[in-house]
Protein backbone atom coordinates (compact mmCIF):
# COMPACT_ATOMS: atom_id res chain seq x y z
CA UNK A 1 0.00 0.00 0.00
CA UNK A 2 1.72 3.71 -0.81
CA UNK A 3 1.25 6.18 1.73
CA UNK A 4 1.51 10.19 1.49
CA UNK A 5 4.93 11.54 1.71
CA UNK A 6 3.77 13.78 3.91
CA UNK A 7 1.89 14.40 7.42
CA UNK A 8 0.47 17.29 9.58
CA UNK A 9 1.41 17.10 12.87
CA UNK A 10 1.74 19.23 16.02
CA UNK A 11 5.24 19.36 17.30
CA UNK A 12 7.65 21.18 19.73
CA UNK A 13 11.31 22.62 18.69
CA UNK A 14 11.89 22.68 22.71
CA UNK A 15 10.79 22.39 25.80
CA UNK A 16 8.46 25.61 27.07
CA UNK A 17 4.96 27.68 27.47
CA UNK A 18 2.32 26.78 24.67
CA UNK A 19 3.71 29.31 22.97
CA UNK A 20 6.12 26.64 21.71
CA UNK A 21 3.20 24.21 19.97
CA UNK A 22 3.53 24.49 16.39
CA UNK A 23 1.36 22.70 13.56
CA UNK A 24 4.12 21.43 11.11
CA UNK A 25 4.23 19.40 7.53
CA UNK A 26 7.07 16.41 8.46
CA UNK A 27 7.77 13.32 6.21
CA UNK A 28 5.21 10.20 6.76
CA UNK A 29 6.70 8.29 9.99
CA UNK A 30 8.79 5.14 9.31
CA UNK A 31 6.51 2.03 9.33
CA UNK A 32 8.45 -1.00 11.26
CA UNK A 33 7.16 -4.53 10.29
CA UNK A 34 4.90 -5.00 13.84
CA UNK A 35 3.32 -1.56 13.64
CA UNK A 36 0.22 -0.62 12.77
CA UNK A 37 -0.63 2.57 10.50
CA UNK A 38 -3.62 4.61 11.07
CA UNK A 39 -5.41 7.44 9.39
CA UNK A 40 -6.36 10.06 12.47
CA UNK A 41 -9.76 11.25 13.52
CA UNK A 42 -8.96 13.14 17.12
CA UNK A 43 -6.37 13.72 19.73
CA UNK A 44 -7.36 13.28 23.08
CA UNK A 45 -5.57 16.60 25.19
CA UNK A 46 -4.24 15.39 28.56
CA UNK A 47 -2.14 16.51 31.60
CA UNK A 48 0.58 14.25 30.52
CA UNK A 49 1.10 16.45 27.22
CA UNK A 50 1.68 19.33 29.49
CA UNK A 51 4.15 17.60 31.50
CA UNK A 52 6.51 16.50 28.38
CA UNK A 53 5.91 19.60 26.82
CA UNK A 54 6.87 21.45 30.36
CA UNK A 55 9.49 19.20 31.13
CA UNK A 56 8.50 17.48 33.97
CA UNK A 57 8.67 14.80 31.49
CA UNK A 58 11.52 14.31 29.30
CA UNK A 59 11.48 13.99 25.12
CA UNK A 60 14.72 12.04 23.67
CA UNK A 61 15.24 14.44 21.33
CA UNK A 62 13.67 17.70 19.29
CA UNK A 63 11.95 18.64 17.67
CA UNK A 64 9.53 15.95 19.21
CA UNK A 65 6.00 15.16 18.26
CA UNK A 66 3.69 15.86 21.10
CA UNK A 67 0.44 13.93 21.82
CA UNK A 68 -0.20 10.23 23.27
CA UNK A 69 -3.98 9.86 22.58
CA UNK A 70 -5.61 9.67 18.90
CA UNK A 71 -8.90 7.15 17.29
CA UNK A 72 -9.03 6.94 13.79
CA UNK A 73 -9.24 4.15 10.93
CA UNK A 74 -6.88 1.39 10.01
CA UNK A 75 -4.89 1.42 6.77
CA UNK A 76 -2.32 -1.19 6.83
CA UNK A 77 -1.93 -4.12 9.17
CA UNK A 78 1.60 -5.64 10.15
CA UNK A 79 3.23 -7.86 7.96
CA UNK A 80 5.65 -9.46 10.90
CA UNK A 81 4.56 -13.04 10.66
CA UNK A 82 5.59 -13.65 14.46
CA UNK A 83 2.78 -10.79 14.93
CA UNK A 84 0.04 -11.95 12.68
CA UNK A 85 0.47 -15.19 13.96
CA UNK A 86 0.06 -14.34 17.76
CA UNK A 87 -2.68 -15.07 19.09
CA UNK A 88 -3.39 -12.17 21.72
CA UNK A 89 -2.73 -10.02 18.27
CA UNK A 90 -5.38 -12.44 16.47
CA UNK A 91 -8.25 -12.26 19.25
CA UNK A 92 -8.27 -8.38 18.62
CA UNK A 93 -9.93 -8.89 15.29
CA UNK A 94 -8.00 -5.48 13.75
CA UNK A 95 -8.75 -5.24 10.25
CA UNK A 96 -7.98 -2.54 7.56
CA UNK A 97 -10.71 0.14 7.95
CA UNK A 98 -11.81 -1.01 11.33
CA UNK A 99 -11.70 1.86 13.90
CA UNK A 100 -9.47 1.80 16.73
CA UNK A 101 -7.65 3.94 19.23
CA UNK A 102 -3.92 3.91 20.27
CA UNK A 103 -2.12 5.33 23.02
CA UNK A 104 1.85 6.06 22.19
CA UNK A 105 3.77 8.97 22.99
CA UNK A 106 4.27 11.18 19.66
CA UNK A 107 1.28 10.45 17.65
CA UNK A 108 -0.50 14.13 17.35
CA UNK A 109 -0.58 13.72 13.37
CA UNK A 110 -2.73 13.03 10.66
CA UNK A 111 -1.22 9.65 10.15
CA UNK A 112 0.52 7.13 12.23
CA UNK A 113 2.45 4.14 12.24
CA UNK A 114 2.19 2.32 15.80
CA UNK A 115 3.44 -0.44 17.60
CA UNK A 116 0.17 -3.23 17.57
CA UNK A 117 0.32 -3.95 21.33
CA UNK A 118 -0.46 0.04 21.75
CA UNK A 119 -3.80 -0.08 19.78
CA UNK A 120 -6.68 -0.70 20.69
CA UNK A 121 -9.91 -1.95 19.12
CA UNK A 122 -12.97 -0.12 19.37
CA UNK A 123 -16.68 -1.88 18.60
CA UNK A 124 -18.47 -0.73 15.60
CA UNK A 125 -21.43 0.99 18.07
CA UNK A 126 -18.73 3.37 19.73
CA UNK A 127 -17.29 6.81 17.60
CA UNK A 128 -14.04 7.89 16.57
CA UNK A 129 -14.67 10.77 19.02
CA UNK A 130 -15.72 8.68 21.78
CA UNK A 131 -12.93 6.20 21.68
CA UNK A 132 -10.43 8.93 22.05
CA UNK A 133 -12.27 10.32 24.77
CA UNK A 134 -12.21 7.62 26.69
CA UNK A 135 -8.65 5.48 25.97
CA UNK A 136 -6.15 6.83 27.95
CA UNK A 137 -8.31 8.48 31.10
CA UNK A 138 -10.80 4.81 31.00
CA UNK A 139 -7.91 2.60 30.84
CA UNK A 140 -5.86 4.63 33.65
CA UNK A 141 -9.46 4.26 36.00
CA UNK A 142 -10.24 0.74 35.25
CA UNK A 143 -6.52 -0.31 36.02
CA UNK A 144 -6.03 2.18 39.21
CA UNK A 145 -9.11 0.54 40.73
CA UNK A 146 -8.02 -3.05 39.88
CA UNK A 147 -4.66 -2.61 40.22
CA UNK A 148 -3.62 0.45 42.79
CA UNK A 149 -6.05 -0.39 45.07
CA UNK A 150 -9.42 -2.13 44.71
CA UNK A 151 -12.39 -0.25 45.12
CA UNK A 152 -14.90 -2.29 46.76
CA UNK A 153 -18.32 -2.51 48.66
CA UNK A 154 -18.42 -0.22 51.52
CA UNK A 155 -15.35 1.57 51.15
CA UNK A 156 -15.02 5.50 51.13
CA UNK A 157 -13.09 6.71 48.63
CA UNK A 158 -11.54 10.68 47.64
CA UNK A 159 -11.39 11.61 44.28
CA UNK A 160 -9.27 14.90 44.20
CA UNK A 161 -10.93 17.54 40.91
CA UNK A 162 -13.55 14.84 40.80
CA UNK A 163 -14.86 16.88 37.90
CA UNK A 164 -12.40 16.76 35.33
CA UNK A 165 -12.02 14.03 32.56
CA UNK A 166 -10.12 11.17 34.85
CA UNK A 167 -12.36 12.18 38.28
CA UNK A 168 -15.51 11.93 36.45
CA UNK A 169 -14.56 8.29 35.31
CA UNK A 170 -13.49 7.56 38.98
CA UNK A 171 -16.83 8.33 40.15
CA UNK A 172 -18.63 6.48 38.07
CA UNK A 173 -16.83 3.13 38.83
CA UNK A 174 -16.85 4.21 42.55
CA UNK A 175 -20.33 4.07 42.29
CA UNK A 176 -20.91 0.89 40.36
CA UNK A 177 -18.51 -1.02 42.80
CA UNK A 178 -20.66 0.24 45.77
CA UNK A 179 -17.91 2.78 47.68
CA UNK A 180 -19.18 5.76 48.77
CA UNK A 181 -17.40 8.57 47.04
CA UNK A 182 -16.18 11.93 48.23
CA UNK A 183 -15.04 14.39 45.83
CA UNK A 184 -13.36 18.18 45.30
CA UNK A 185 -13.56 20.48 43.03
CA UNK A 186 -13.71 24.30 42.65
CA UNK A 187 -17.62 25.66 41.55
CA UNK A 188 -21.16 24.87 42.82
CA UNK A 189 -21.53 23.75 38.69
CA UNK A 190 -19.00 21.16 38.80
CA UNK A 191 -20.18 20.02 42.09
CA UNK A 192 -23.58 19.01 40.49
CA UNK A 193 -21.53 17.23 37.68
CA UNK A 194 -19.89 15.24 39.28
CA UNK A 195 -22.69 14.02 41.70
CA UNK A 196 -24.69 13.26 38.31
CA UNK A 197 -21.64 11.14 37.45
CA UNK A 198 -21.62 8.91 40.87
CA UNK A 199 -20.14 11.07 43.94
CA UNK A 200 -22.11 11.17 47.02
CA UNK A 201 -20.69 14.28 48.37
CA UNK A 202 -18.41 17.10 46.79
CA UNK A 203 -16.17 19.42 48.79
CA UNK A 204 -15.95 23.01 47.54
CA UNK A 205 -12.37 23.02 48.33
CA UNK A 206 -12.01 26.91 47.49
CA UNK A 207 -14.15 27.70 50.42
CA UNK A 208 -14.22 24.43 52.67
CA UNK A 209 -11.77 22.74 54.78
CA UNK A 210 -11.07 19.57 52.76
CA UNK A 211 -9.60 17.48 55.82
CA UNK A 212 -12.35 18.60 58.18
CA UNK A 213 -14.62 18.14 55.84
CA UNK A 214 -13.69 14.66 54.82
CA UNK A 215 -12.97 13.65 58.51
CA UNK A 216 -16.68 15.12 59.53
CA UNK A 217 -17.92 12.78 56.87
CA UNK A 218 -16.30 9.78 57.87
CA UNK A 219 -16.84 9.84 61.58
CA UNK A 220 -13.13 11.03 61.97
CA UNK A 221 -11.73 7.66 60.48
CA UNK A 222 -10.57 9.16 57.14
CA UNK A 223 -10.93 7.54 53.86
CA UNK A 224 -10.20 4.57 52.94
CA UNK A 225 -8.39 5.48 49.68
CA UNK A 226 -7.11 8.45 48.19
CA UNK A 227 -7.04 9.25 43.94
CA UNK A 228 -4.85 12.09 43.63
CA UNK A 229 -4.10 13.58 40.24
CA UNK A 230 -3.31 17.25 41.72
CA UNK A 231 0.12 16.34 43.38
CA UNK A 232 1.98 18.95 45.22
CA UNK A 233 -0.72 21.17 46.71
CA UNK A 234 -2.81 18.59 48.15
CA UNK A 235 -0.46 16.06 49.17
CA UNK A 236 0.12 16.95 52.74
CA UNK A 237 -3.32 17.55 53.63
CA UNK A 238 -4.05 13.92 52.08
CA UNK A 239 -1.88 12.61 55.13
CA UNK A 240 -4.47 13.84 57.66
CA UNK A 241 -7.40 12.85 56.05
CA UNK A 242 -6.09 9.10 55.57
CA UNK A 243 -7.66 6.18 57.38
CA UNK A 244 -4.97 4.10 59.46
CA UNK A 245 -3.84 1.49 56.97
CA UNK A 246 -5.52 3.84 54.18
CA UNK A 247 -4.45 4.07 50.52
CA UNK A 248 -2.64 7.18 49.00
CA UNK A 249 -2.80 6.61 45.02
CA UNK A 250 -0.97 9.99 43.48
CA UNK A 251 -2.17 9.93 40.12
CA UNK A 252 -1.07 12.85 38.40
CA UNK A 253 0.92 16.18 39.02
CA UNK A 254 -1.83 19.00 37.93
CA UNK A 255 -0.11 21.17 40.58
CA UNK A 256 3.46 20.17 40.25
CA UNK A 257 5.39 17.00 41.34
CA UNK A 258 5.15 15.64 45.17
CA UNK A 259 8.36 17.39 46.71
CA UNK A 260 10.49 14.69 48.27
CA UNK A 261 9.55 13.28 51.58
CA UNK A 262 10.54 11.45 54.30
CA UNK A 263 9.45 7.66 54.32
CA UNK A 264 8.96 7.93 58.01
CA UNK A 265 5.65 10.27 57.56
CA UNK A 266 3.53 7.01 56.49
CA UNK A 267 4.27 5.38 59.81
CA UNK A 268 1.82 7.17 61.83
CA UNK A 269 -1.30 5.41 60.22
CA UNK A 270 0.96 2.69 58.64
CA UNK A 271 -0.26 4.19 55.41
CA UNK A 272 0.44 2.59 51.57
CA UNK A 273 1.69 5.49 49.20
CA UNK A 274 1.54 4.54 45.50
CA UNK A 275 2.94 6.48 42.30
CA UNK A 276 1.82 3.99 39.74
CA UNK A 277 1.37 4.79 35.90
CA UNK A 278 -0.94 3.07 33.36
CA UNK A 279 1.84 1.67 31.27
CA UNK A 280 3.23 -0.55 33.66
CA UNK A 281 -0.76 -2.20 34.38
CA UNK A 282 -0.97 -2.26 30.73
CA UNK A 283 2.49 -3.26 30.14
CA UNK A 284 2.06 -6.69 27.98
CA UNK A 285 -0.07 -7.32 24.68
CA UNK A 286 -2.41 -9.36 27.24
CA UNK A 287 -2.93 -6.90 29.66
CA UNK A 288 -3.52 -4.19 27.15
CA UNK A 289 -6.54 -6.54 25.47
CA UNK A 290 -7.84 -7.39 28.76
CA UNK A 291 -8.09 -3.58 29.64
CA UNK A 292 -9.18 -2.17 26.28
CA UNK A 293 -11.53 -5.21 26.11
CA UNK A 294 -12.88 -4.03 29.74
CA UNK A 295 -13.30 -0.13 28.80
CA UNK A 296 -14.96 -0.40 25.96
CA UNK A 297 -17.23 -2.78 27.31
CA UNK A 298 -18.21 -0.78 30.08
CA UNK A 299 -18.52 2.54 27.49
CA UNK A 300 -20.47 0.23 24.91
CA UNK A 301 -22.93 -0.89 27.43
CA UNK A 302 -23.62 2.52 28.96
CA UNK A 303 -22.19 1.67 32.13
CA UNK A 304 -18.85 4.67 31.89
CA UNK A 305 -20.43 7.58 30.50
CA UNK A 306 -17.71 9.93 28.75
CA UNK A 307 -18.19 13.59 29.44
CA UNK A 308 -16.58 15.91 26.43
CA UNK A 309 -15.90 19.53 27.67
CA UNK A 310 -15.05 21.12 23.81
CA UNK A 311 -13.27 19.99 20.71
CA UNK A 312 -11.04 22.23 19.73
CA UNK A 313 -9.46 22.84 15.58
CA UNK A 314 -6.77 21.00 14.75
CA UNK A 315 -4.70 24.32 14.38
CA UNK A 316 -1.63 25.74 16.19
CA UNK A 317 -4.17 27.88 17.65
CA UNK A 318 -6.33 25.55 18.45
CA UNK A 319 -3.82 22.86 20.27
CA UNK A 320 -2.80 25.99 22.28
CA UNK A 321 -5.73 26.90 23.25
CA UNK A 322 -6.89 22.95 24.24
CA UNK A 323 -3.44 23.26 26.34
CA UNK A 324 -4.07 26.59 27.75
CA UNK A 325 -7.48 25.69 29.11
CA UNK A 326 -6.79 22.12 30.72
CA UNK A 327 -4.13 23.60 32.57
CA UNK A 328 -6.10 26.98 33.55
CA UNK A 329 -6.12 28.29 37.28
CA UNK A 330 -9.17 27.41 39.08
CA UNK A 331 -9.88 24.20 36.70
CA UNK A 332 -11.94 25.91 33.64
CA UNK A 333 -12.62 22.61 31.87
CA UNK A 334 -15.17 19.36 33.05
CA UNK A 335 -14.77 16.12 31.07
CA UNK A 336 -12.17 15.47 28.67
CA UNK A 337 -11.02 17.80 25.93
CA UNK A 338 -10.50 16.98 22.08
CA UNK A 339 -8.86 17.97 18.57
CA UNK A 340 -10.71 17.15 15.68
CA UNK A 341 -8.64 16.04 12.72
CA UNK A 342 -10.16 17.57 9.46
Amino acid sequence: MSFPSTVEAVTIPQNGGVDVIEKKTIPFPDVKPGDIVIKVEYFGVNFIDTYFRGGLYKYKSFPAIIGKETSGTILALPTDSAVLNNETFKKQGFKVGGKVAADFLGTHATYISVPWKFVYPVPDSISTKIAAAALLQGLTAISFFEEAYKVKKGDTILVHTVAGGLGLLFAQLGRRAGATVIGTTSTPAKAELAKKNGADHVILYPVEDTVKRVLELTNGEGVDAVFDGVGKDTFDNNLKLIKRKGTIVSVGNASGAVPPFSIARLVEKNVKLLRPTMANYVYTPEEAAHYGRELFELVENGELKIQIFAEYPFTTEGVQRAQSDLTAAGGKTTGKLLIKVE
